[in-house]
């Protein structure tokens, strides 16, 4: 079966936004890119703002098969998934050639006074990707220190994300987003060999770093 009008006009917004920005990308460019016309446009969405809404409802509602199962696929260590999440931020980058990083956060971005239920459907968006990581670290919270706040730290897991894509879009590059990776890796590697040692004292953790390279070039691709 076909895809409906608003299915179209959905998907190709959320394309685009993506790729151009809400403010670069005009009606225009949208029905073009979804194949309908003005008529129908409005007809579903009488304003610009109302599509973006529905995006954002899209992008949250497809969190999970979008995003998320796509890149755990075959992963089952919690703190691997949370790096195989950001390895398909860079897989998205590359593959777009810097084109397409995080909608959500192009848009927060974009938008800095966005009327209350643009900012209420963006934090929702940033709070369930928030979630999902948090519940990577909830499964791993055994090997990591008793003080570690795992909100906080998913938080701050979101917020390298945001910032490396947003370097690597400005740079036309991976090597920024590569860089501010592999320091959250080596956080986390941190993290995990603080904990081992306090749960056997006197016992070395045995070559995070080079269990951490080996797991960089998976997502990469890279040879081990």
């Amino acid at each position: 079966m076909a895809p409906s009008t608003r299915a179209r006009l959905v998907e190709a917004a959320l394309r685009l936004f993506a790729e151009k920005g809400y403010g670069s990308t005009s009606v225009a460019d949208i029905l073009k890119a979804a194949g309908v016309h003005s008529g129908s446009l409005y007809h579903v969405f009488p304003t610009k703002q109302a599509l973006l809404l529905a995006v954002l409802d899209e992008y949250l509602e497809g969190i999970r098969s979008m995003l998320l199962e796509p890149a755990w696929a075959g992963v089952d260590d919690p703190v691997e998934r949370i790096f195989a999440l950001l390895a398909i931020y860079r897989h998205f980058l590359v593959e777009t050639d810097f084109l397409f990083g995080c909608p959500i956060g192009s848009v927060a971005l974009e938008l800095h006074e966005p009327d209350p239920p643009v900012r209420e459907k963006l934090a929702a968006n940033f709070t369930a990707w928030k979630k999902a990581v948090a519940a990577c670290l909830a499964d791993a919270q055994s090997r990591l220190p008793e003080h570690v706040d795992i909100n906080r730290l998913a938080s701050f897991v979101l917020t390298t994300m945001e910032g490396a894509v947003m370097q690597a879009r400005t740079y036309r590059s991976v090597e920024a987003f590569d860089a501010s990776v592999d320091s959250l890796r080596d956080y986390f590697d941190l993290l995990l060999a603080t904990a081992t040692a306090r749960q056997a004292p006197g016992a070395h953790a045995r070559h995070p770093r080079r269990v951490s390279r080996n797991a960089r070039n998976i997502q990469k691709g890279e040879p081990q």
